[in-house]
C-alpha cells in the first residue's frame, strides 16, 4: 500500500479495512483462548486431549480461533492453525498442561501464530 498523509484518504483506506474485517467475522463461528504465560514463554499452548478424550482444537467447530495474548487478539482459521500444530505431535512441544496437568496440548510458537 502506498504511504500517503492526507487524513481523507487514511480514513477511506481504514473504512475499508473494517468492512473488510466485518465481512471475514460475519457469520462465523469463533473459538476464545486466552493465553496469560505466552509473552514471557514464547509460546500459546493449544490443548488437544483433556481427562482422557479429545478436546479444544480436536473438537471445536469454529471457523476461527482467537488467541488473545498481551492485550491483543490473533485471528487464525480453525483449519490453518491445526495444520500449524499437527507437526509437532508426538515432539517435544506435545506437552502436558492445564489444570492439574489433566491436559495434552501443543506449544506453538508465537511467530508461527502471527
Amino acid at each position: 500500500m502506498d504511504y500517503n498523509s492526507d487524513f481523507k484518504f487514511d480514513l477511506c483506506v481504514g473504512q475499508l479495512e473494517e468492512k473488510e474485517l466485518g465481512n471475514l467475522l460475519s457469520n462465523k463461528t469463533i473459538e476464545v483462548k486466552t493465553d496469560l504465560r505466552a509473552i514471557k514463554t514464547g509460546n500459546v499452548f493449544i490443548e488437544y486431549y483433556s481427562r482422557n478424550k479429545p478436546s479444544g482444537i480436536s473438537t471445536s467447530q469454529a471457523d476461527y480461533y482467537c488467541i488473545v495474548f498481551n492485550e491483543s487478539f490473533h485471528f487464525i482459521k480453525t483449519s490453518v492453525l491445526k495444520s500449524r500444530c499437527r507437526k509437532y505431535i508426538g515432539t517435544n512441544r506435545d506437552v502436558l498442561g492445564g489444570d492439574n496437568q489433566t491436559s495434552k496440548g501443543i506449544l506453538l510458537p508465537i511467530k508461527e501464530l502471527l
